[in-house]
């Protein structure tokens, strides 16, 4: 036989069997997940946590995992979503002559089973699929839930791939609002973004600097963690610890978790965990009677009723947390007091839920619903109404009220998809979609655009990352009368004083905040302000210099104007000076006077009578100058200290030194031939002074025209003092004046020496020298003397000089000739000089 007739016989056999067997589909296992369906037009989906906690992993696969217990607010929630569909069944106006279906599973609360559970909603309930096209009951449109974010990301994930819509009613990571990863994900509960940024401003609010941060680690605990960590160190506080409570309760982590916060000196704590995560934790803190910490709680576990018991209050008590906005929904309490296994007789969930919450047994053919054999028997007589159970408290409305609201968002974008008139929708051509026949991601399409405000005055919508406009309640835990825990949303907290926590006590004002080396910035040492600088404010973070004429004060907050000093005319220093001027200056009229009386007396007349009153003069001038460097520096007494100095002293100077060359010309002119005497007359002799005078004046001039002397205020010498001082403008002028007088003084000194051993009627160079050795001394130690002073003691110094060589000049010209003429008249002779004169030759 050939091998294509061998084909041909083997192709016909194969069609004949083929046409003998009956093409079904089926699933490879049964689901075993409790769940409660109803079939309907359009059927949403639904994933709630019942039996919130798995036992240790069983790795031998020959077992299944049993879900143990009974989460009871989160069967509320199931119910809230039922009553929700039913109630828009019977609305006529919203989704008209349609009527929704649920199928809605439990997933237990971890990873494994809401794969499951995400499986199984997206398949529907058949277990056989009978038709040539393997489709089983109508498809899932959408589906409410997950609670938790950890099993929402991977539902998100599985109804992504079908485009199918998915509204979460208690997923809070912010990872879910990534529209690129989770495209079809929505939510009813703000995310914990804002949380995190709440929160961080509540720390901010009371002054806490110092917290520490406990998360579950999940999605929802690590993810609200960091985002809440970031916000903190934005703020400037900063974290005293972060730890991580393990998903597989682990007694030696949770005890190192708690030994870390008795160790910490932190006094604030922040819980990023699920209610039931947060269970083992709470436990050893209570049994370990840790009392003094101010715990702030999220949304997961603030309004949770198995954390506010009566027993954790001593350590929980005064905990303040975020929770989701309440609201009220009318009729919903009658409902869930409605239920009872007689009304789904094959719902095992609704079994469940009676056994656990009556503490009996169904005996029946399904022994999985059974706890124990021990236990009694119900009977379906027991009254719901008579319990006092968190599933039929609806006084705190939170998540349940974000299920009502997640169906109603689902409802209301199916009704915007069923009012689509023909050739005005949103797809391709214009067209609309089917209610009867329409594919998820029209669905998505609406859901993303839904707006309305719900009957209850709510606006409900989503931004375009599928989240809600954020709004939270600030609870706080406190004791009621019955000494049980309630949980208010007015805070008061424990005690009713704020906690302290930071790392470092406040920097008081007048101090800088210094960080601590290899430590956080919140843990600092508060330093003095230096001196000159201030702070003002608490916890500053710097010190601010003061203004040029303001100083700090002893305790460094708060600049005030700094001493200001100068040589005053009230201060005994300036007193002393200026009365010893004045005294100067009247015994100097004084001698002129004398000399004025006694002008025609022998001693006057062979002492250069005309140079003599010129001299005293310009002493006169000279005592009165010292008078401009006492009192508040002004331009005017600045100019004119300096100025009169300069033109007095140099008008003294020319004048001994025209008695000084009268004095060698004179005793010349004693000696033959010799007649210089009368090309220096008293007409020539005043030629000169005034010559030599007019020099200084001219370099007076050029000094004050150029850069002449000005008030300044020095405050580099004394930090903590204003010292009011005449800058000389010009040094080089200032240099040129005193030069010139000390040019006129050495020429004098130098004159006077040389003639300091003649006859003694001209006794007069041997004062004059005197006169210029004092001057020089005084002028020669003022100089050191001027650069070692501080303050206003430098101008007392320059005084100190005037007045020294000013009475060091009259005291060596005119007291031995006052002496003569007023104590020993008889001397004052011709013949008595002429013999004094004759008798040293």
């Amino acid at each position: 036989m050939s091998f294509q007739v061998r084909l041909a016989l083997l192709i016909s056999l194969a069609l004949s069997e083929l046409e003998a067997v009956e093409l079904t589909c089926k699933l490879l296992e049964k689901s075993d997940l409790y769940g409660i369906h109803k079939d309907g037009d359009v059927v949403i989906g639904g994933l709630f946590i019942i039996n919130f906690r798995v036992s240790v992993p069983d790795v031998s696969f020959k077992t299944k995992p049993e879900s143990i217990p009974f989460y009871f607010r989160s069967f509320r929630w199931l119910q809230t979503m039922i009553f929700t569909i039913e109630e828009i069944n019977k609305d006529r106006e919203l989704l008209p002559n349609i009527t929704l279906g649920y199928s809605i599973y439990d997933n237990c609360g971890k990873v494994p089973q809401a794969v499951r559970a995400a499986v199984s909603v997206l398949n529907g309930v058949d277990d056989h699929f009978d038709d040539h096209g393997c489709t089983g009951s109508r498809p899932i449109s959408a589906i409410v839930g997950d609670p938790t974010s950890t099993t929402s990301i991977v539902a998100a994930r599985l109804a992504g791939v079908f485009n199918i819509p998915m509204v979460s009613y208690f997923a809070t990571c912010p990872c879910l609002s990534n529209k690129l990863e989770f495209p079809t994900f929505f939510r009813t509960i703000p995310s914990d973004t804002f949380q995190a940024k709440a929160m961080a401003k509540l720390v901010q609010h009371f002054g806490w600097t110092w917290v520490g941060s406990i998360a579950s680690e999940d999605d929802y605990g690590q993810y609200a963690v960091q985002a809440f960590n970031d916000q903190i160190e934005r703020s400037g506080a900063c974290l005293a610890f972060s730890e991580a409570i393990p998903k597989i309760n682990s007694e030696q982590k949770v005890l190192q978790i708690v030994d870390t916060i008795k160790k910490s000196s932190a006094r604030v704590i922040v819980l990023f965990a699920g209610e039931v995560d947060a269970i083992p934790l709470a436990k050893e803190v209570v049994r370990q009677n840790l009392t003094d910490r101010q715990w702030l709680a999220s949304e997961a576990w603030s309004t949770g009723t198995l954390l506010a018991t009566k027993e954790n209050l001593p350590s929980f008590g005064g905990t303040i947390g975020f929770a989701i906005h309440k609201g009220e929904i009318p009729g919903l309490k009658e409902f869930l007091l409605k239920v009872h296994p007689s009304s789904a007789p094959g719902h095992t969930l609704i079994k469940r839920f009676w056994e656990e919450l009556f503490g009996c047994s169904f005996y029946s053919l399904d022994n999985t619903t059974s706890s124990t054999i021990s236990e009694p028997a119900c009977t379906g007589q027991e009254d719901l109404e008579e319990t006092n159970n968190v599933y039929s408290d609806v006084s705190e409305l939170r998540a349940s009220y974000n299920v009502y609201k997640a169906v109603d968002a689902i409802a209301h974008a199916l009704h915007n998809l069923l009012a689509c008139e023909t050739r005005q929708g949103p797809f391709v051509d214009k067209s609309c979609a089917n209610i009867s026949s329409f594919e998820p991601w029209q669905l998505l399409h609406y859901l993303r655009n839904v707006k309305f405000t719900n009957r209850f005055g709510e606006q409900v919508y989503f931004d375009e990352n599928g989240d809600p406009v954020p709004s939270y309640d600030i609870m706080n835990w406190q004791m009621n009368a019955d000494v049980s825990c309630v949980i208010n949303p007015v805070v008061s907290l424990m005690n009713f004083c704020v906690p302290d926590s930071v790392c470092s006590g406040s920097c008081q004002p007048g101090t800088r905040k210094a960080t601590q080396k290899g430590q956080p910035v919140c843990c600092f040492d508060c330093l003095q302000c230096a001196d000159g600088e201030v702070s003002n404010q608490t916890d500053s973070v710097q010190c601010l210099k003061c203004p040029i004429d303001y100083w700090s004060n002893q305790g460094r907050d708060q600049c005030v104007l700094k001493e200001v000093e100068f040589l005053s005319f009230e201060g005994t220093l300036g007193i002393i000076l200026a009365s010893v001027a004045l005294i100067g200056a009247c015994i100097t009229i004084c001698v002129f006077a004398i000399f004025l009386h006694y002008r025609n007396t022998p001693i006057v007349r062979a002492n250069n009578m005309e140079l003599s009153f010129l001299l005293l003069g310009s002493l006169v001038l000279c005592f009165l100058c010292s008078l401009f460097y006492i009192g508040r520096p002004s331009l005017w007494s600045c100019v004119l200290r300096h100025t009169v100095f300069g033109v007095s002293f140099a008008l003294c100077i020319s004048c001994i030194l025209g008695k000084t060359i009268v004095v060698l010309m004179a005793f010349s002119a004693t000696l033959p031939n010799n007649n210089m005497m009368k090309y220096f007359g008293p007409l020539q002799q005043a030629a000169s002074v005034l010559a030599c005078t007019i020099l200084q004046v001219i370099i007076c001039v050029i000094w004050l025209i150029t850069s002449p002397p000005f008030p300044t205020k020095n405050t580099e010498h004394q930090k903590a003092k204003v010292i009011l001082e005449c800058n000389v403008g010009s040094v080089a002028a200032f240099c040129c004046v005193l030069g010139y007088i000390g040019l006129l003084a050495s020429v004098s000194f130098v004159l006077a020496f040389l003639a300091r051993k003649l006859p003694d009627n001209f006794n007069e160079a041997k004062f004059i020298t005197f006169s210029m050795l004092i001057f020089c001394a005084v002028w020669i130690t003022f100089i050191p003397a001027y650069i070692s002073s501080p303050g206003k003691y430098t101008v007392a110094v320059e005084v100190f000089a005037i007045l020294s060589s000013s009475f060091g000049l009259i005291a060596c010209n005119f007291a031995p000739k006052c002496y003569v003429i007023l104590l020993r008249p008889e001397e004052n002779t011709k013949k008595h000089l002429m013999g004094r004169g004759r008798s040293k030759q």
